[in-house]
């Protein structure tokens, strides 16, 4: 014997706005997992989550009085919500025919001024010759670009500072040497060879 299937979520909430409706009363919890299995065949484990799905979609109200919540749904408030449903689709359906009429205005009026002719033709062919005019200068202006006085002289403003930290690291390194020989009375030469320091090592003019 097959086993009866249980009824769907959307069946249940179904079920039990149907029994607000037709009952108009307002009910608690507890009367409602106590009457729903017996009237709609909704278990009364499932009550709770079901009755609070259609609160948080707005199709049961629900107020708190003292320490009790109670919960109400009445037709009329259904029928508020179907037509608002259909206002909101209506306005929906405005705002979509005045697209589509625009759009169909667009369409119509971007051939104006290009339809096929002579003139046309010829115009298109100039604005190619132009674009590809424009491509190799531009080309030979970023060749000829390293020649611009502007880069030349941010070149020599950094090679500036290139000497001068170069400098100033050599000035250390011969700092560092005053220092080993003080300290160590090592020898130049002995210090050149063990940090690899060449011979012509010196400042850039």
């Amino acid at each position: 014997m097959s086993r009866k299937k249980g009824l769907s979520l959307d069946e249940k909430r179904e079920r039990m706005l149907e029994l607000f409706y037709e009952r108009k009363e307002v009910y608690q919890l507890k009367e409602l997992e106590k009457i729903c299995p017996k009237v709609k065949g909704i278990t009364s484990m499932s009550v709770k989550d079901v009755l609070q799905s259609l609160v948080d979609d707005n199709m049961v109200d629900s107020d708190r009085i003292g320490t009790s919540n109670y919960f109400w749904a009445f037709p009329s408030k259904a029928s508020n919500i179907r037509k608002r449903k259909i206002d909101d689709l209506e306005e929906q359906l405005k705002e979509s025919e005045k697209k589509r009429v625009a759009t169909e205005r667009k369409i119509k009026q971007a051939p104006v001024g290009r339809e096929d002719s002579d003139s046309r033709t010829e115009l298109l062919k100039q604005l190619a010759e132009k674009e590809s005019l424009n491509a190799k200068l531009q080309a030979d202006l970023d060749k000829y670009r390293e020649c611009d006085p502007e880069v030349l002289e941010e070149v020599k403003t950094q090679t500036v500072m290139a000497k001068e930290a170069v400098n100033r690291w050599t000035d250390n390194i011969f700092s560092i040497k005053s220092w080993c020989k003080k300290k160590f009375y090592m020898e130049e030469k002995v210090i050149d060879k063990q940090f690899g320091i060449p011979e012509d090592f010196d400042y850039i003019d």
